[in-house]
C-alpha cells in the first residue's frame, strides 16, 4: 500500500513528522508538503507562477506551493507510480464546523478525493498538552481499520482529537460538522512606518455545537470523526429555487 501525506503546516510541522512515522510500518509513505506554513489556504492552487518541488529526506518532498498544490502534483504525475490513500496532518489547531471551508489540511484531503483516492484528514485540537502522539495513533488506528474495511472513496473523512493523553480518549464518535459564532474582529495595527495593518481575528466559538456535533464530541474527550462529501448542492432547495425561477416577471 501506498500512502501520500500532506499538510498545511509546512515540511518541518511536528505533526506530519509524527504522522509520517507512524504510517511508515503499515505501508510506503511518500510525504508532500508545503515550504511554509499554509493554514487557511483551502482549496486553492497555484495557476500563475511554476511550483517546484525539493526533497528534504527519504521520499519526502517540500513545494512552494498551497496543501492542493501538494496532493496534484504528487497524484498527477509528480512520480511514476500511484498512490492508495492520502493522508493529510496532523494539524496544529482543530478543524471543527466552518473551519473545514478554511483548512488548507482538509483541502489536501479533498484534492485526494478528487483525484479518485480514499482520503482523512487528522487534527490535534491543541489545548495545553500537544498529544501530536495521541493524533498519531488514532490515525493509525484509522488507516489500518480502512485498509480491512474500505469506505466508500468519495468519502472524505474529517477527524479531530482531544489534546489528551490516548488513555485518556473516551472513544469514537461518528459527527456532523457543528458551527461557529461570526470570528472577532480584525485587529488593526500599525507598521513601522505608521502605516495601518490588519489581523484576521480569532475564530468563533462553537455556535452549534450541541449532542451529535463534532465540538461536542470533543468537548466530551471523544475522538471527533465526520464523513464530508465534495457535493455544496443544497438539494433540498431546488424544488423551492425552480419555483421561483418559474414565477419570475418576465
Amino acid at each position: 500500500m501506498r500512502i501520500l501525506v500532506s499538510n498545511d503546516d509546512g515540511y518541518r510541522a511536528e505533526g506530519l513528522q509524527r504522522l509520517a512515522d507512524v504510517l511508515r510500518p503499515l505501508a510506503e509513505v511518500t510525504v508532500v508538503a508545503p515550504d511554509r506554513n499554509r493554514s487557511g489556504a483551502s482549496n486553492s492552487l497555484t495557476l500563475d507562477v511554476p511550483v517546484r518541488v525539493f526533497p528534504f529526506g527519504d521520499r519526502m518532498y517540500y513545494v512552494n506551493g498551497t496543501p492542493t498544490d501538494c496532493v496534484h502534483l504528487a497524484v498527477s504525475g509528480l512520480f511514476d507510480f500511484d498512490h492508495d490513500m492520502v493522508v493529510s496532518g496532523i494539524n496544529d489547531g482543530a478543524n471543527l464546523g466552518d473551519d473545514v471551508l478554511y483548512s488548507g489540511t482538509v483541502a489536501a484531503a479533498v484534492e485526494g478525493r478528487f483525484l479518485g483516492l480514499p482520503t482523512m484528514a487528522v487534527s490535534l485540537v491543541v489545548r495545553q498538552g500537544r498529544h501530536f502522539d495521541t493524533a498519531a495513533r488514532v490515525a493509525c488506528e484509522l488507516v489500518m481499520r480502512l485498509q480491512r474495511s474500505p469506505l466508500d472513496s468519495a468519502m472524505i473523512l474529517n477527524v479531530n482529537v482531544p489534546d489528551l493523553p490516548y488513555e485518556q480518549l473516551r472513544g469514537f464518535q461518528v459527527t456532523r460538522l457543528g458551527q461557529r459564532h461570526k470570528s472577532e474582529p480584525v485587529v488593526k495595527s500599525a507598521d513601522p512606518r505608521g502605516r495601518a495593518v490588519y489581523w484576521v481575528g480569532p475564530a468563533g466559538e462553537g455556535a452549534d455545537a450541541g449532542e451529535g456535533t463534532d465540538f461536542d464530541a470533543i468537548a466530551r474527550g471523544f475522538v471527533s470523526v465526520t464523513p464530508l462529501q465534495v457535493d455544496l448542492t443544497r438539494h433540498s432547495a431546488l424544488a423551492e429555487v425552480g419555483e421561483w425561477l418559474a414565477g419570475r416577471a418576465p
